[in-house]
């Protein structure tokens, strides 16, 4: 047993739609959050921008007493990750892996599609990934740029006109080339899941990237008998380096609910 914090980190909200599902999945484990919103969104910067923001937010969760990292950043996943992992000797679980395993699992016609930021596409994860595990399978990307900002601004619902023209835009030459499987490659993408799928339609099967990750822990974690031994109902300690109003405000929608116990602000340089 081990009593520790697992530590989840994102550039902004999304990674709570992580912990969401890792809280649903180990509901006694305490989680330390940390949010990168003051630099939101990763997605459109440099290789070497993200690294370095890569480093400062593994550096600021490993001072707290954690047993595994959860990147809950689609943009770190892919751009940084591989490079970063092997530097430490705590269990550190992507979004690629878990999703990209997932999505060759369901598809049926071979043809899976991905949405996720420009950096994450750019880097081709996900395509090697799928390509190692199910080199029949043929994967179709698409950056949609904007999806993080209007998340993170609470255009979200289906109905609303801005969040609908540009999915509808975006997911237009996935819709084409008859896809059976969508990841959606940003953990802030499931909060609009519904205006996805009403799109894409029911014969679409689409992959929380977030959800995965958060499976893939639980089994490690199982295996390593590293759950936390209490029966309480774990804690949620959370970061950000921007607001803590504007982070609490918005931070329900992703957690469905769940509760929030201490908001800090912090710097990470």
């Amino acid at each position: 047993m081990d009593n520790r914090a697992i530590g989840v980190f994102d550039s902004g909200l999304g990674g709570l739609t992580a912990v969401r599902r890792l809280r649903e999945a180990l509901p006694g484990e305490d989680v330390v959050y940390l949010g990168d919103t003051g630099r939101v969104p990763y997605g459109g910067r440099s290789r070497e921008t993200i690294m370095q923001y890569a480093r400062e937010d593994f550096a600021f969760l490993m001072g707290f007493d954690i047993k595994a990292i959860v990147v809950a950043c689609g943009t770190v996943s892919t751009v940084a990750l591989p490079e970063m992992a092997e530097d430490y000797s705590l269990p550190v679980v992507g979004v690629v892996e878990p999703a990209a395993k997932k999505a060759a699992e369901l598809t049926k016609n071979g043809r899976i599609g991905l949405i996720a930021t420009r950096a994450s596409v750019s880097s081709g994860s996900y395509e090697r990934e799928i390509a190692r595990i199910a080199p029949d399978k043929q994967v179709f990307s698409q950056a949609c740029p904007l999806f993080v900002p209007l998340v993170e601004n609470g255009r979200v619902s289906p109905g609303d006109v801005v969040i609908e023209t540009v999915a509808r835009e975006y997911l237009a030459p996935l819709r084409e080339k008859d896809i059976d499987t969508l990841i959606l490659g940003c953990t802030h993408y499931p909060i609009i899941r519904d205006v996805i799928a009403d799109i894409m339609g029911p014969g679409v099967a689409l992959i929380d990237t977030g959800g995965e990750a958060a499976a893939e822990l639980a089994a490690i974690l199982r295996a390593r008998d590293a759950l936390s031994a209490g029966t309480r109902e774990g804690t949620c300690r959370c970061f950000v380096t921007d607001s803590v109003e504007g982070f609490n405000e918005s931070a329900g929608r992703f957690l469905g609910g769940g509760v929030i116990n201490e908001t800090q602000r912090v710097s990470l340089n």
